[in-house]
């Protein structure tokens, strides 16, 4: 499964509103999650992405859009 699926699945399991198409646009801005749902998300894509994201990184700024999701993961080895 393509990256790009695998963080909208996740996504999916936690959003609160549509997830925005437009891949720079804020979830926490657009409703679809809050930093309380950032830490379940986060669980799930380590989960699908069989990475581990350090405790220093869990935060809203490089989770914040679906790029910078993608970006992250990528630097990080996920495939």
């Amino acid at each position: 499964m393509a990256l790009d699926n695998k963080i909208r699945e996740a996504l999916a399991r936690v959003a609160k509103a549509p997830i925005p198409t437009d891949i720079d646009a804020s979830l926490f801005d657009a409703g679809v999650m809050d930093s309380f749902d950032l830490v379940d998300f986060v669980a799930d894509l380590e989960k699908e992405c069989n990475i581990k994201v350090q405790d220093s990184d869990l935060h809203p700024s490089k989770f914040e859009t679906l790029a910078k999701i993608t970006a992250y993961l990528r630097s990080h080895g996920a495939v």
